[in-house]
């Protein structure tokens, strides 16, 4: 049977006992010369006449006992470094000691941050493998069956073409929620990159909203205003796209975009967010969050204000979010019941002209 070799045997123990040898030979031999090296020159100054027997068994006890001096003090100057090595070797290093100089401090912050990133960042890689394995199966389980159905069932044609129609839904599902994924992890990755030109927003605006009326079943869904602004169409015009399919999802009644001097906003008389727009939108976050009382993972939920976000500082401009209060812009709904707040998206653009 084997067996796990000691802590001290391991190669990172014997290259970290390595070099605290080294590094302590180090200080101890410049310690050794800074006393030695005088004593030498003050014995032969004062004392030309002693014979050399004599001289170098002087010599041999002062460097004993400055080798020894530096020995000791080369201990005391490392045992610091040696207690940190220690703690982040048993992974607890971030509880500061009175003594500690403030390199020793600065060390112990920066070996912190880094473990704290690399937490973020497998939590991210398990809420992406999460989200893979949830939101594909999903629409894939859905596909199978109506598949299924379609090749063994002996369907009226009518129906024949209702699942075909469910299959191609959950085809193109499938196919956006894979290019949000992927669009995501390349945003995280690198720069977005536009290419501007002169563009109507309200064109702009009017596009999406002609593209997403099917899926205003619940709500309506208008647009007001007029700008142009050098922006890229595509790339902004996903972000527009992200922000309107998520109020469609969650409003109650009406959704507007509209063009301002600031840029564009999206508002709408939903819950609003659960969290600060910070922490929700963050790509394959593992933290859960629970929106309009369904609850999600944020490596799904945060992706789409993610990309959003980085589209917008792509323009020069952020994304901003806060909750609105009653106003004009939304029609009273046709129920006696109180206006809501309403949630609101500004995605700032630099230089809107009217």
């Amino acid at each position: 049977m084997s067996h796990a070799a000691p802590a001290s045997h391991t190669p990172a123990a014997r290259r970290g006992a390595l070099g605290r040898s080294t590094l302590r030979a180090q200080f101890t031999l410049v310690i050794f010369m800074l006393a030695f090296l005088p004593n030498v020159v003050l014995t032969i100054t004062a004392r030309p006449s002693v014979p050399p027997g004599t001289l170098l068994a002087w010599m041999l006890v002062v460097g004993t006992l400055c080798a020894l001096v530096g020995y000791v003090l080369s201990g005391t100057l490392l045992r610091s470094v040696s207690r940190l090595q220690s703690e982040v070797e048993r992974g607890d290093f971030t509880q500061p000691h009175p003594d500690d100089p403030n390199e020793i401090l600065a060390l112990r912050g920066a070996f912190s941050g880094l473990l704290a990133r690399l937490g973020t960042e497998q939590g991210r890689r398990n809420a992406f493998m999460a989200t893979l394995v949830h939101d594909l199966k999903t629409p894939l389980i859905a596909t199978g069956h109506l598949t299924r159905a379609l090749t063994t069932l002996p369907l009226p044609e009518e129906e024949r073409r209702a699942v075909g129609d469910q299959i191609q839904a959950e085809t193109t599902r499938l196919l956006a929620l894979v290019q949000q994924m992927a669009d995501a992890h390349r945003f995280e990755q690198e720069d977005v990159t536009v290419q501007l030109v002169p563009t109507n927003l309200r064109a702009l605006l009017d596009g999406v909203a002609t593209r997403l009326a099917p899926q205003a079943t619940r709500t309506t869904l208008s647009v007001e205003g007029y700008g142009h602004a050098s922006v890229d169409p595509t790339v902004l015009d996903r972000a527009v796209t992200n922000l309107t399919v998520n109020a469609l999802r969650y409003a109650h009644t009406h959704v507007q975009l509209n063009v301002t001097a600031r840029g564009i906003e999206v508002t709408d008389d939903g819950p609003g967010l659960p969290a600060p727009l910070d922490t929700l939108a963050q790509p394959f976050n593992a933290q859960p969050t629970t929106i309009a009382g369904q609850q999600y993972t944020a490596g799904t939920a945060g992706l789409g204000l993610f990309i959003v976000r980085r589209i917008a500082e792509a323009h020069g401009g952020t994304l901003h979010y806060d909750r609105a209060p009653p106003g004009p812009p939304l029609p009273a709904p046709a129920s006696p019941a109180p206006t809501p707040v309403l949630t609101r998206f500004t995605l700032e653009l630099p230089e809107v002209t009217p």
